[in-house]
């Protein structure tokens, strides 16, 4: 459990986009399809309204829970077991061994190929749950998540065209 902890914040450390480890695993999974969640689109969103509102809300929500976490155990938010910061550690070792080893020149090919991956990830996010909203119950509390709140439901055209996501 802990080694694939690392190896998905490994995996976003190319992106620097490591924060999206906390985001969507402790935010994401929790408030999905719903207003609450920045990387839910609305019904007659465009992609280009929905990316910043995804990338910056994320951002702010993973920070948000990282800081009630640590707060939770007792810890600073700059303290060595925030999960954002070492996220973006691994981030700055892994860009700044590849500049020492291919020069600074490769910088720019490192940050486009960074945003060109954030935002195939906030594509698939775009689709996924696009135009679903769940709804509140008496109680004022979202309905449980159903397979309805997804278009990656297990369906041959969605599984095409979503590689098969939710697995």
């Amino acid at each position: 459990d802990d080694l694939e902890r690392w190896l998905s914040k490994i995996t976003l450390a190319q992106t620097f986009y490591g924060h999206f480890y906390i985001e969507h695993n402790r935010g994401r999974h929790v408030r999905v399809a719903t207003p609450e969640d920045p990387a839910s689109s609305r019904f007659g969103e465009t992609f280009w309204r929905f990316l910043p509102r995804s990338v910056w809300g994320s951002l702010k929500s993973s920070i948000e829970l990282e800081r009630k976490r640590l707060d939770r155990v007792g810890k600073p938010f700059w303290h060595p077991s925030n999960d954002v910061l070492n996220a973006w550690a691994m981030s700055i070792v892994l860009w700044g061994v590849l500049a020492a080893v291919f020069g600074w020149q490769v910088l720019p090919f490192l940050v486009i190929q960074a945003v060109y991956g954030f935002s195939l990830l906030e594509t698939v996010n775009y689709l996924e749950h696009y135009g679903l909203m769940r709804q509140k119950t008496k109680t004022g509390r979202y309905e449980r998540c159903t397979p309805e709140h997804s278009w990656n439901s297990d369906h041959i055209c969605t599984n095409i065209f979503l590689y098969h996501l939710q697995r």
